[in-house]
């Protein structure tokens, strides 16, 4: 039986039942972050396939490109077209409160996938279909903390600062180590590689340039550690160190199959964008949906590779 690791008092998932037919043919715009990141394409996939496999229900995708003016020009073309509901990915968190009174002022159901909007509180219509970011780096920090014995020298590679997961999960990362049992790890280097692994290959070849000394890589993301490995097996370095990430992404699970990925934690990118289609749906039709809506993380091991390695 798989086994999964959740957090103590971490968030109950709350269970998003395929939603009914609608009575009338639906459309729900979608604006995404970007197009070209490995886990957001499984998000909008699953958006997509689900979307499909109900009647009347169409679903439009728009690609900000990591540009937050063209993501705002985008909700502003769904409002004016009437669409149903707006499920936005978004591209800098802080600029969630801005989008939820636009669309709100609309009267259009409008629900955060994937990245947890900056707004204090969220009003009616409006919801977030996402994972607790306590859990992640937590869960991941823990693990590297054990495989390590609770000492030693790591380095941080940070996600997009405008991002609130990339925050919250180097926090994570700060956290463990303060805890009696990880004191004896020390971070030593800590950047943004900004979620992509041509920019994580980079950053470590500039810590292997400067004679950076480490025992472990702890990125935000799947996609900045695979960049990591790139460039410490260039280097010829990386046997003996551990390189973590978060997303457990099919490429991850191919590296830590090959043995180069000690760590990884799985984010259900496949139940968020059949959870924000749901709830989009339900939205749009007056039902009364939590607010938020937590898909918990799954900490990935070698030892448990194969009950992920077609999940994502």
């Amino acid at each position: 039986m798989k086994r999964i690791t959740k957090l103590a008092g971490s968030a109950v998932f709350v269970a998003l039942a395929t939603a009914a037919m609608p009575a009338s043919a639906a459309k729900i715009g979608v604006t995404m972050s970007a197009f070209d990141d490995n886990f957001l394409t499984v998000l909008r996939n699953s958006m997509k396939s689900h979307a499909g496999s109900q009647k009347d229900v169409s679903v439009q995708f728009e690609d900000a490109q990591n540009d937050i003016g063209r993501q705002i020009s985008q909700v502003q073309n769904f409002i004016a077209q009437r669409v149903d509901a707006i499920v936005v990915n978004v591209v800098d968190t802080e600029v969630t409160p801005k989008i939820t009174k636009m669309v709100s002022a609309a009267g259009i159901p409008l629900v955060y996938v994937n990245r947890l909007p900056a707004d204090r509180v969220l009003p009616a219509k409006v919801a977030f279909v996402g994972s607790n970011e306590v859990e992640s780096g937590t869960l991941q920090m823990k693990e590297v903390c054990r495989q390590m014995g609770g000492k030693g020298n790591i380095v941080v590679m940070m996600g997009d600062l405008s991002n609130q997961a990339a925050r919250m999960r180097t926090k994570d990362v700060e956290d463990v180590i303060a805890t009696p049992a990880c004191k004896g790890i020390k971070i030593v280097e800590k950047q943004t590689a900004k979620w992509s692994r041509t920019e994580g290959r980079d950053l470590m070849m500039n810590w292997l340039s400067a004679g950076v000394k480490f025992d472990a890589v702890v990125s935000n993301n799947d996609e900045m550690a695979l960049g990591a490995i790139q460039a410490l097996k260039s280097a010829k370095r990386l046997n003996g160190t551990i390189v973590a990430g978060v997303d457990a992404t099919r490429d991850a699970l191919t590296a830590m199959k090959s043995g180069d990925l000690k760590v990884t934690v799985f984010q259900n990118a496949a139940g968020q964008g059949r959870g924000a289609i749901d709830t989009a749906l339900k939205l749009g039709r007056g039902e009364k949906v939590p607010s938020m809506n937590y898909i918990p993380f799954e900490l990935v091991t070698p030892a448990n590779l194969k009950s992920y390695e077609a999940r994502n």
